[in-house]
């Protein structure tokens, strides 16, 4: 499999996921699943010092900087559905 960079130097988040973690009211992390880029609750999977923050009102998205290479768009794609809970 062949890896591209991301097209921009910024992260863009959709109104839909900023809409989701307002409502959870919790920080999230982007991190590396074998089906690709997933959004957890930091409950689940605590940032590392190296990730990317994208603040989304109080609360933070961090980023993976594994994955933040090669994302352009944070979406409600990488939100499990059997994590609805968190």
């Amino acid at each position: 499999m062949e890896y591209q960079q991301c097209r921009s130097n910024t992260i863009e988040v959709t109104d839909e996921v900023k809409q989701y973690v307002l409502d959870k009211e919790r920080n999230f992390r982007i991190c590396t699943s074998c089906g690709g880029p997933i959004l957890l609750s930091t409950s689940v999977k605590p940032p590392k010092s190296t990730d990317i923050e994208i603040y989304v009102g109080d609360y933070i998205i961090y980023v993976s900087m594994y994955q933040a290479r090669f994302m352009d768009t944070i979406n409600m794609d990488m939100i499990p559905q059997y994590c609805d809970f968190f």
